[in-house]
């Protein structure tokens, strides 16, 4: 397959619904520059559509499910110093442009909303597969990563240390492994 095939050519045709139970929104960003601290969404919903045309992307997580491990931190994550949960309980992307980049790879370019702000936030992408459940219905595995900027969406909260690093780094990796069903 070409790099100019079309993306309906790198993912099946059809309405894909993500199955929260056999996938993961992550997430991955420096601590103290330092160490890395990992965490994720624990409520997570999106669908794919791909047909001859095309293909769109559209996810949501709930901001007050994000898990880090450590309790407090989850609570801080929370609070108006970063996501602001409370008065912005959903994170959206939506992505209608998908570019295939090789064999099994794309590139997708969409709107990220997070804590009240929008960004175009490009995300790289692999379609690791097809196959039938047990229960007879066909599956499809997508990872997708990407990175942004937190102070692109209004979270400026940080502290210098004695050694010249912050506290948090601003630059955050995100990390999808999305099982997908064919709801067609």
């Amino acid at each position: 397959m070409s790099a100019a095939a079309p993306a309906s050519t790198l993912i099946p045709t059809g309405t894909w619904s993500l199955d929260p139970a056999h996938s993961e929104v992550g997430f991955a960003v420096k601590h103290m520059g330092i160490a890395t601290v990992r965490g994720r969404f624990t409520e997570v919903a999106g669908t794919l559509v791909s047909d001859e045309s095309g293909a769109a992307i559209e996810g949501t997580i709930r901001a007050a499910s994000i898990e880090t491990g450590a309790e407090d931190r989850d609570a801080h994550l929370r609070s108006d110093d970063f996501l602001r949960a409370e008065c912005h309980p959903e994170i959206a992307y939506r992505a209608t442009s998908l570019r295939p980049t090789g064999d099994d790879e794309f590139e997708a370019v969409g709107e990220l909303t997070m804590a009240g702000i929008t960004r175009i936030v490009p995300l790289t992408g692999e379609v690791l597969g097809q196959e039938t459940d047990p229960y007879g219905n066909a599956r499809v595995g997508l990872e997708l990563r990407g990175s942004l900027s937190r102070r692109d969406f209004g979270m400026t909260f940080n502290q210098m240390l004695g050694g010249g690093n912050a506290l948090v780094g601003d630059k955050v990796k995100i990390v999808i492994d999305a099982s997908l069903i064919n709801k067609a």
